[in-house]
């Protein structure tokens, strides 16, 4: 029985640490990298929604004698798929306004 015991190969405590460690390091690596990235898509994904909606304020001024629009709503008829429900805001909720004829971010 116990030559049977000593012939069983198995992972060690000390084995195993050095393991999780590395893991824990690759990970502490991968990590900040991967929401990094995510919040400069988040960022470019908003640049680009105000860039669509103050091209659509110069439509709508230009249709309406010069009067611009005071808020994001009144922008539906010119934006496909608007939904007066939802309105648009950005990635991570950030809300739309409009100031002036200036489509900006809310906080």
């Amino acid at each position: 029985m116990k030559k049977y015991l000593k012939e069983e190969r198995a992972f060690t405590l000390v084995e195993m640490m050095i393991v999780l460690a590395v893991i824990s390091v690759l990970l502490l690596i991968i990590v900040p990298n991967i929401t990094k990235n995510s919040n400069v898509a988040n960022d470019k994904s908003c640049e680009a929604t105000i860039k669509m909606l103050q091209s659509q304020v110069g439509v709508y001024t230009s249709d309406n004698n010069g009067t611009k629009p005071t808020s994001i709503s009144q922008l539906g008829p010119y934006i496909d798929g608007y939904d007066s429900n939802k309105g648009i805001q950005c990635p991570n909720d950030v809300p739309l306004y409009i100031e002036d004829g200036i489509v900006k971010k809310g906080t």
